[in-house]
């Protein structure tokens, strides 16, 4: 009797076992699918993060629905647009302590000057937006867990050698994009 309590057990902990790893998944139709493939509508969060991980160079930045009028006059509290452009993104994995390193010249520009950020892979948990690439600066002396402001961009588009994020900025009538466009450093 004991081995047949022992075995019906057994027999109970694999199914529940397989199960498990079938989990079903809630499609932004509102379909269930037990595969484990990405959903249509794009990538995860994890696959993100896995496909970010590199040196990245900014190569430019656009402009998307701003009027030519509208002044930027810099972003991420740091500087100008322009003197991002060029700069290298490394996002290493692990710890997902990385740094921005500005290569651009002018009179606002650091040229030279390296940033250290934290950054990962922000899951929105609505079926109506996509994974967004968040990260904030570190200052020597500070822990991150101690940072409390940071930045977030929607993570739009990446073929592994070419990536594109947007940054939501606010108009007066609706909202713009900054639209940055990377290529990575082949090591």
């Amino acid at each position: 009797m004991r081995k047949h309590i022992l075995s019906v057990f057994t027999l109970f902990t694999l199914v529940m076992l397989l199960a498990s790893c079938g989990a079903q998944k809630k499609s932004s139709s509102g379909a269930v699918s037990t595969s484990s493939s990405v959903a249509v509508d794009g990538p995860s969060a994890a696959q993100w993060r896995s496909g970010l991980k590199g040196k990245w160079v900014l190569n430019s930045v656009d402009r998307e629905d701003i009027p030519g009028s509208y002044t930027i006059k810099n972003i991420f509290d740091e500087a100008p647009v322009d003197c991002f452009v060029g700069s290298v993104w490394t996002l290493p994995g692990g710890n997902y302590r990385g740094s921005i390193a500005f290569n651009a010249s002018g009179t606002l520009c650091a040229d030279g000057a390296v940033r250290t950020i934290v950054w990962s892979v922000y899951d929105v948990k609505t079926d109506d937006q996509h994974p967004q690439f968040q990260f904030k600066k570190i200052y020597s002396g500070e822990k991150a867990a101690n940072v409390t402001s940071g930045y977030r961009l929607n993570l739009s588009y990446s073929d592994g050698q070419s990536l594109v994020m947007r940054m939501p900025i606010p108009l007066d009538n609706g909202t713009g994009n900054l639209v940055f466009n990377f290529t990575k450093v082949q090591d």
